[in-house]
C-alpha cells in the first residue's frame, strides 16, 4: 500500500502539543514530509528550544504515522533551522489561541 504526503499530514492533525491545545500541523511544527519506497521522513520543529517534551512529541508523531503506514519505517527529525516562530501558526491555530492575524 502506498501512502501520500497529504495522508500523512492529515494523520498528524491528530497529534497535539501537550502544552498547547492545537495539533502539530496547525501549530506549524511540521516542516517537511518525505516519502520513499519503504520510509517516511518527517522534519519538525518545536515551539520552544530545549523543550523537555521533545522526545514525547516526536514519538507521538512517529506512532501516529505508523497507524496508517504500518509497512514503512518512520523517522522524525527535530530541526532547529529555521527556528519555529508564531508566524507558522495556521488561521485555525490563531483563532483557537486568540491571536489576531496581521
Amino acid at each position: 500500500m502506498s501512502i501520500t504526503k497529504e495522508q500523512v499530514i492529515e494523520q498528524l492533525k491528530n497529534v497535539y502539543d501537550p502544552e498547547i491545545p492545537v495539533n502539530v500541523v496547525d501549530l506549524g511544527m511540521i516542516y517537511d514530509v518525505r516519502i520513499g519506497e519503504k520510509d517516511i521522513k518527517i522534519d519538525m520543529a518545536l515551539t520552544a528550544p530545549g523543550c523537555p517534551l521533545a522526545m514525547m512529541i516526536a514519538g507521538a508523531v512517529e506512532n501516529s504515522v505508523k497507524q496508517i503506514a504500518e509497512s514503512y519505517n518512520v523517522k522524525v527529525n527535530i530541526v532547529t533551522d529555521p527556528p519555529w516562530t508564531p508566524d507558522r501558526l495556521s488561521e485555525k491555530a490563531r483563532e483557537i489561541l486568540g491571536i489576531k492575524s496581521e
